[in-house]
């Protein structure tokens, strides 16, 4: 790739970032690092009606979560500034004008009643109303009216459009990195609105002009903008302009595979479908973050890699740095991909044991109000025996508790298995035998309580239960010795002794 590689994320303020949209920004962020190009953020806020309050810091907020920040954007080495298109609407209307002077646009003045009027009248005839060759020149526009009709209604300040002249009995022959050749007959297009006479850009009039202004090279989108593409392209076309490369990518699908993925899907199924957690700054409902609900970022961006990617080989785990040397476009798939909520979380068990303890340890510690008092070395100790059976640090407590805080009760069925006639005498036995023993390393403890067992001929099973049972309040846990040699043997011994106290 000869010229600099550069591509824009454009996403509308008009609430939180979708999962589908970080993995936009993903693939053009992947992208561009691959190519030493640049990437660029570029906010579409030209319909003012839609904009929300702190959605635009949340875009940027998310991406830095991601560990894949922009660029090139607002407030942020701004060489193609501004980075608002609400701050860039002084330019589109001499572009519009221009494709006016050229014929490859029209001024129209139908307005909104009669419009509707004409898709009625087609409807009832089951047609479907389509503003275009072949009936443009019979409704109310520059083409239809006199010159001097056209500049006495733009004079008097009559509402306006103007709408691209889309051209009737053409080919178009496109080209998308991802989904190869596409042929499009031009007389099933509509001549779209590009201008108002509020004096803003429709989308695709400032898309198109931005991303010419901003020397954007390769337009990575989503698979919905594909109608688009016919328009977009025939744009660049009517300036003149050198056309970027593009590359629609697959819809996120819904876990069942049928449909697009949306935030009532992860309500009804009870997952996250934004990065991080958004308040509405309208309704005040809070919707929730991979952030907040223990996700890693590296485990998120890995597992959105492979939503609709994959590199050819075996391969899962991806850093951020390998992933940007994997990726291609030719190897992102046309078909949909299917969100499975269950493989997230894998990603996210592999990257918790990628974590230091130490650094686990201190999420665990703010996280848990009975922690606030124990030493970190000592938490750390603990998350290094429980962080392989752990997918979150939430899952720690449950995982660990008996570490910090005696068992107040016991486990029903456990205690069934586990408690047996002569169970109140071995216990007993085993307390003076841990007495004598040093506690110094686990080694120590095992070997003198292994020791007793197996020269006294007892089954293992007649002591290690119930031993575990006293220490943990259920048969489950790490390593019963680890579990001793971290509360030591006073308390050992004193929970050994409260289990007697209850057969």
């Amino acid at each position: 790739m000869a010229k600099n590689v550069r591509v824009r994320f454009a996403p509308s303020p008009t609430g939180p970032l979708h999962i589908g949209g970080v993995r936009t920004a993903l693939f053009n962020y992947l992208f561009a690092k691959k190519h030493n190009g640049t990437f660029v953020l570029r906010i579409e806020d030209t319909d003012q009606n839609r904009y929300v309050e702190g959605a635009e810091q949340y875009i940027i907020e998310s991406l830095n979560w991601c560990g894949i920040p922009f660029d090139e954007g607002p407030g942020k080495n701004e060489t193609f500034g501004p980075y608002r298109q609400s701050e860039r609407k002084h330019l589109y209307k001499q572009y519009a004008e221009e494709l006016i002077n050229k014929g490859k646009a029209y001024y129209a003045f139908d307005t909104a009643e009669q419009l509707d009027e004409h898709r009625k009248d087609h409807e009832a005839n089951g047609k479907t109303f389509i503003y275009n060759w072949h009936n443009r020149e019979k409704l109310t526009n520059s083409i239809s009216l006199s010159k001097e009709d056209v500049e006495k209604r733009i004079a008097n300040g009559d509402d306006y459009v103007i709408r691209f002249w889309s051209p009737k009995d053409e080919k178009l022959h496109l080209k998308d990195i991802i989904r190869g050749d596409i042929q499009i007959d031009t007389n099933v297009l509509d001549d779209k609105v590009l201008f108002k006479s509020d004096g803003m850009p429709t989308y695709h009039l400032a898309n198109i002009v931005d991303d010419h202004l901003m020397e954007i090279t390769h337009v990575i989108r989503g698979e919905e903008w594909l109608p688009s593409l016919a328009l977009h392209f025939q744009l660049y076309d009517a300036f003149g302009w050198e056309t970027p490369e593009f590359a629609h990518l697959p819809l996120i699908l819904k876990p069942t595979g049928k449909g697009k993925l949306s935030k009532r899907d992860g309500d009804k199924l009870g997952f996250p479908v934004f990065p991080l957690e958004w308040k509405d700054p309208k309704s005040g409902e809070v919707s929730r973050g991979y952030k907040e609900d223990g996700y890693f970022p590296e485990a998120m961006v890995n597992f959105l890699a492979f939503l609709g990617w994959n590199p050819g080989t075996e391969q899962e785990l991806f850093s951020l740095e390998e992933l940007t040397k994997a990726f291609e476009l030719e190897r992102v798939n046309k078909s949909g991909a299917r969100f499975d909520p269950e493989k997230i979380k894998w990603f996210n068990h592999h990257y918790m044991q990628g974590q230091s303890s130490e650094k686990l340890a201190a999420l665990f510690k703010s996280s848990q109000s009975e922690l606030s008092d124990i030493d970190n070395g000592y938490i750390a100790l603990v998350v290094d025996l429980i962080k392989e059976r752990a997918t979150f640090v939430s899952d720690f407590w449950e995982l660990s508790n008996f570490f910090f805080v005696a068992p107040s009760e016991y486990d029903e069925k456990a205690l069934k298995k586990a408690i047996k006639e002569d169970t109140r005498a071995l216990m007993q036995e085993l307390i003076s035998v841990v007495e004598s023993a040093d506690d110094s390393t686990k080694e120590a403890i095992q070997d003198v309580v292994k020791g007793w067992i197996t020269s006294n001929e007892i089954g293992f099973g007649k002591v290690m239960m119930p031993l575990r049972l006293a220490l943990v309040g259920a048969l489950q846990g790490p390593d019963v010795f680890d579990i001793m040699f971290m509360i030591g043997k006073a308390e050992s011994i004193k929970r050994i002794n409260q289990l007697i106290g209850t057969i």
